[in-house]
Protein backbone atom coordinates (compact mmCIF):
# COMPACT_ATOMS: atom_id res chain seq x y z
CA UNK A 1 0.00 0.00 0.00
CA UNK A 2 3.15 2.81 0.80
CA UNK A 3 3.97 2.39 -2.71
CA UNK A 4 0.58 3.58 -4.29
CA UNK A 5 0.72 6.12 -1.43
CA UNK A 6 3.56 7.31 -2.83
CA UNK A 7 3.20 7.12 -6.13
CA UNK A 8 -0.12 9.39 -5.37
CA UNK A 9 1.85 11.97 -4.21
CA UNK A 10 4.35 12.41 -7.00
CA UNK A 11 1.42 13.01 -9.37
CA UNK A 12 -0.04 15.46 -7.06
CA UNK A 13 3.05 17.35 -6.79
CA UNK A 14 3.80 16.62 -10.78
CA UNK A 15 0.74 18.39 -11.68
CA UNK A 16 1.50 21.45 -10.29
CA UNK A 17 2.88 24.49 -12.59
CA UNK A 18 6.67 25.44 -11.89
CA UNK A 19 5.48 28.32 -10.35
CA UNK A 20 3.45 26.89 -7.83
CA UNK A 21 5.93 24.37 -7.32
CA UNK A 22 7.80 27.39 -6.58
CA UNK A 23 5.55 29.13 -4.35
CA UNK A 24 5.41 26.13 -2.23
CA UNK A 25 9.23 25.65 -1.89
CA UNK A 26 9.32 29.44 -0.29
CA UNK A 27 6.62 28.78 1.43
CA UNK A 28 8.11 25.13 3.36
CA UNK A 29 11.90 27.08 3.50
CA UNK A 30 10.22 29.57 5.28
CA UNK A 31 8.77 27.34 7.59
CA UNK A 32 11.83 25.30 7.92
CA UNK A 33 13.98 28.50 8.13
CA UNK A 34 11.73 28.63 11.48
CA UNK A 35 12.18 25.70 12.74
CA UNK A 36 16.17 25.87 12.13
CA UNK A 37 16.49 29.31 13.58
CA UNK A 38 17.86 30.34 10.23
CA UNK A 39 16.90 34.01 11.03
CA UNK A 40 18.44 35.87 7.89
CA UNK A 41 16.77 33.20 5.38
CA UNK A 42 13.69 33.59 7.06
CA UNK A 43 13.23 37.40 6.76
CA UNK A 44 14.93 36.84 3.46
CA UNK A 45 12.06 35.21 2.22
CA UNK A 46 9.84 37.99 3.31
CA UNK A 47 9.71 41.31 1.14
CA UNK A 48 10.41 44.56 2.31
CA UNK A 49 6.97 45.87 2.83
CA UNK A 50 5.87 42.40 4.47
CA UNK A 51 3.33 42.56 7.28
CA UNK A 52 2.52 39.39 9.29
CA UNK A 53 -0.66 39.17 11.07
CA UNK A 54 -0.59 36.69 14.64
CA UNK A 55 -3.01 35.24 16.57
CA UNK A 56 -3.37 37.88 18.68
CA UNK A 57 -5.39 40.76 17.76
CA UNK A 58 -2.08 42.81 18.64
CA UNK A 59 -0.22 41.35 16.52
CA UNK A 60 0.38 43.41 13.48
CA UNK A 61 3.87 43.32 12.45
CA UNK A 62 5.79 45.03 9.53
CA UNK A 63 8.93 43.03 8.14
CA UNK A 64 11.04 45.36 10.51
CA UNK A 65 9.09 45.13 13.87
CA UNK A 66 8.18 41.43 13.19
CA UNK A 67 12.16 40.45 13.24
CA UNK A 68 12.90 43.21 15.82
CA UNK A 69 10.03 41.45 18.31
CA UNK A 70 11.46 37.91 16.88
CA UNK A 71 14.99 38.17 16.80
CA UNK A 72 15.93 36.98 20.85
CA UNK A 73 13.63 33.84 19.84
CA UNK A 74 16.15 33.75 16.92
CA UNK A 75 19.01 33.77 19.26
CA UNK A 76 17.95 31.02 21.18
CA UNK A 77 18.51 28.34 18.44
CA UNK A 78 14.90 27.64 18.16
CA UNK A 79 12.10 29.49 16.67
CA UNK A 80 8.80 27.91 16.01
CA UNK A 81 7.76 24.65 14.00
CA UNK A 82 4.96 25.03 11.42
CA UNK A 83 4.34 22.16 8.82
CA UNK A 84 1.82 22.05 6.10
CA UNK A 85 -0.25 19.63 6.34
CA UNK A 86 -2.63 20.97 3.22
CA UNK A 87 -2.26 23.98 1.01
CA UNK A 88 -3.65 25.44 -2.06
CA UNK A 89 -1.87 28.30 -4.04
CA UNK A 90 -4.03 30.54 -6.83
CA UNK A 91 -2.29 32.25 -9.21
CA UNK A 92 -3.07 35.90 -10.37
CA UNK A 93 -3.16 35.72 -14.73
CA UNK A 94 -0.31 37.65 -15.55
CA UNK A 95 1.52 35.50 -12.76
CA UNK A 96 3.55 37.48 -10.79
CA UNK A 97 1.21 37.56 -7.61
CA UNK A 98 -0.20 34.73 -5.36
CA UNK A 99 -2.35 33.62 -2.65
CA UNK A 100 -2.36 30.69 -0.50
CA UNK A 101 -3.96 29.26 2.50
CA UNK A 102 -2.73 26.23 4.17
CA UNK A 103 -3.54 24.07 6.85
CA UNK A 104 -0.86 23.62 9.97
CA UNK A 105 0.11 21.76 12.52
CA UNK A 106 2.00 23.14 15.52
CA UNK A 107 3.48 21.95 18.46
CA UNK A 108 1.71 24.98 20.58
CA UNK A 109 -1.40 26.50 18.48
CA UNK A 110 -2.30 23.11 17.49
CA UNK A 111 -4.03 22.87 14.14
CA UNK A 112 -3.93 26.42 12.93
CA UNK A 113 -4.06 28.02 9.63
CA UNK A 114 -1.84 30.24 7.45
CA UNK A 115 -3.17 32.78 4.75
CA UNK A 116 -1.22 35.29 2.33
CA UNK A 117 0.21 36.68 -0.50
CA UNK A 118 3.73 36.40 -2.23
CA UNK A 119 5.26 38.33 -5.56
CA UNK A 120 7.32 37.70 -7.57
CA UNK A 121 10.34 39.57 -7.37
CA UNK A 122 13.55 39.86 -9.36
CA UNK A 123 15.23 37.45 -6.92
CA UNK A 124 12.64 35.26 -6.85
CA UNK A 125 9.10 34.77 -5.25
CA UNK A 126 8.80 36.98 -1.77
CA UNK A 127 5.88 36.42 0.87
CA UNK A 128 4.43 40.12 1.07
CA UNK A 129 1.68 38.81 4.05
CA UNK A 130 1.45 36.28 6.17
CA UNK A 131 -1.95 35.89 8.13
CA UNK A 132 -1.71 33.43 11.28
CA UNK A 133 -5.25 32.03 12.54
CA UNK A 134 -6.57 29.13 14.76
CA UNK A 135 -9.99 28.12 13.05
CA UNK A 136 -12.21 27.56 15.46
CA UNK A 137 -14.76 25.04 14.91
CA UNK A 138 -18.66 26.78 14.86
CA UNK A 139 -19.69 24.45 17.65
CA UNK A 140 -16.86 26.20 19.88
CA UNK A 141 -17.42 29.74 18.85
CA UNK A 142 -20.48 30.91 20.99
CA UNK A 143 -17.98 29.99 24.01
CA UNK A 144 -14.94 31.35 22.47
CA UNK A 145 -16.70 34.08 21.55
CA UNK A 146 -17.79 34.88 25.53
CA UNK A 147 -14.47 34.28 26.51
CA UNK A 148 -13.18 37.03 24.14
CA UNK A 149 -15.73 39.64 24.88
CA UNK A 150 -14.65 38.44 28.93
CA UNK A 151 -11.09 39.57 28.27
CA UNK A 152 -11.48 42.70 26.35
CA UNK A 153 -14.04 43.98 29.28
CA UNK A 154 -10.92 43.11 31.86
CA UNK A 155 -9.20 46.88 32.96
Amino acid sequence: MRPALLFCATLTLAAQAPAEQAIAAVLDGWHLAAAQADEGRYFGLLAEDAVFLGTDPTERWTKTSFQAWAHPIFQRGRAWTFKARRRAITLARDGRTAWFDEDLETPNLGPARGTGVLTREPGGWRIRQYNLSVPIPNDLMKAVKAQIEALAKKP
